[in-house]
């Protein structure tokens, strides 16, 4: 079986529609490491962030632990066969907790690199699934910056093989929820 890595971004934790979403299709399998960004937050990249995750002699232990931090998020990416992440839509684009998640792994000749043609990612060959929910019916708007956003960052740091799954209208009563869900869980499954 391939190694799964699961990011989950929710802030709503057992409510959260991603979550549940998630938690259904891996329920069985004992090849996945979980990793939740609301629970275990990743800090978000400032000043100090940056300098430690540039490396570098004679880091504080405080920057110390944010590069090695970096350092093991971007092994278990690495180590990762498939990668599964929930991507609720909040106020029109991923949670922070997902950003920072991104932000805190992008390194310059670790997760990518700067050629005459541009950033290529050097993170490569795997499979990305995306379930992305959201309250009401964004796919194929001009209002859906979640799927753009996530394929650009995802393209940069090498991940190309990337599938959506969206569960929309789950704030648009309970029977186009439900139908929603579903059709979600389904597709997930067939993913993974």
């Amino acid at each position: 079986m391939s190694k799964l890595l699961v990011i989950k971004s929710s802030i709503l934790g057992e409510h959260s529609q991603s979550n549940q979403l998630i938690n259904h299709a891996i329920e069985g399998r004992n090849d996945v490491t979980v990793r939740d960004l609301a629970t275990d937050p990743i800090p978000v990249l400032n000043a100090k962030a940056l300098t430690a995750i540039g490396g570098g002699e004679d880091l504080s232990d405080e920057l110390q632990d944010i590069l090695d931090l970096s350092n093991n998020l971007v092994e278990e990416l690495k180590q990762a066969d498939t990668v599964l992440i929930g991507a609720p839509m909040y106020n029109f684009m991923v949670p922070t907790q997902l950003k920072n998640w991104f932000d805190i792994m992008a390194r310059a000749g670790v997760t990518f690199s700067y050629t005459e043609q541009g950033p290529k990612g050097l993170i490569e060959n795997k499979k990305v699934v995306v379930v992305t929910t959201r309250g009401g019916s964004y796919q194929g708007t001009d209002k859906e910056h979640v799927t753009g956003y996530l394929k650009t960052v995802l393209w940069f740091f090498g991940l190309t093989d990337v599938e959506f799954v969206y569960s929309e209208s789950l704030a648009m009563g309970e029977e186009v929820a439900q139908a929603s869900r579903e059709k979600a869980r389904a597709e997930l499954i067939a993913k993974l």
